[in-house]
């Protein structure tokens, strides 16, 4: 007859082929988020990323790690290759994989701002791509999640700024096309004095982010508002480096002062 020591180790074993991830060993969910988080913050996307698929086969169905994984995708996708046909292929196909972890994140938490805010994002990139107004499904979509990121207002600031960035970013690229041309394709709600008023927001919720300030400027110079739009690049310049794109930011900032600067 078996002992009770000899059966509760039956019971164990068939528990661990059972559950794998339910090991004593697995990495509390916490512990790899902050892991990949501080890849992020260091600019290294591909180790950020491979911490949360690793998550994610030890957590699956976390919106918390889904959203994170669509963010990495993009940030890695940003930085590919573009010069061949292949290349493009081949960053569509990331940008398309982050659309749909985000996807999956917004429908496991419809409640949270940044699971809509990085399905905006992931459209927003896959929208750039193919064309703004090749594809205004896509564009109306980007506009919506930000809308809906916007009224749910969770999230934090940053996330919160982020959405009205996005949301100014959106506004701006589409109005550049004659408004009756785009009314067509259902795109006639763009406006630039829109964009500006979203990006004011952003800035006011989360002041000091280069990205923010440069494409105001280029909003005001769009408007011929050159005192303003110097104000911006200026502040673009002394502002600190948050993004891993920040020192271009500073150069294409250079770049528009001195283009501008006898205007």
């Amino acid at each position: 007859m078996k002992s009770f020591a000899q059966n509760l180790l039956i019971i164990l074993s068939a528990i661990f082929f059972a559950f794998p991830s339910l090991t004593i060993n697995a990495q509390p969910l916490d512990e790899l988020l902050n892991r990949g988080d501080q890849f992020t913050e260091e600019f290294d996307n591909q180790k950020a990323l491979d911490v949360y698929l690793k998550a994610n086969s030890l957590y699956p169905d976390n919106w918390e790690v889904l959203w994170r994984i669509s963010r990495a995708y993009v940030d890695i996708a940003e930085h590919m290759p573009t010069n061949t046909s292949k290349e493009q292929d081949a960053q569509l196909e990331i940008y398309q994989k982050a659309f749909d972890f985000a996807d999956k994140s917004v429908k496991l938490a419809p409640n949270q701002s940044i699971t809509y805010l990085r399905r905006a994002i992931a459209n927003g990139r896959i929208a750039l791509f193919k064309g703004v107004f090749s594809v205004a499904g896509v564009v109306n979509t980007v506009k919506a999640d930000c809308e809906k990121a916007i009224e749910l207002g969770n999230g934090g600031n940053y996330f919160q700024a982020l959405a009205h960035y996005v949301l100014g970013r959106t506004h701006a690229k589409t109005s550049e096309k004659w408004k009756p041309a785009r009314a067509v394709l259902g795109l006639g709600w763009a406006d630039i004095d829109i964009a500006i008023t979203e990006y004011k927001k952003a800035i006011q919720l989360y002041p000091d982010f280069k990205m923010f300030y440069l494409d105001l400027a280029h909003a005001y110079i769009r408007e011929d508002e050159y005192a303003k739009a110097k104000d911006m690049l200026n502040k673009t310049i002394s502002a600190p480096i948050k993004d891993e794109d920040d020192e271009d930011r500073d150069k294409e900032a250079k770049k528009l002062l001195s283009e501008i600067k006898n205007k």
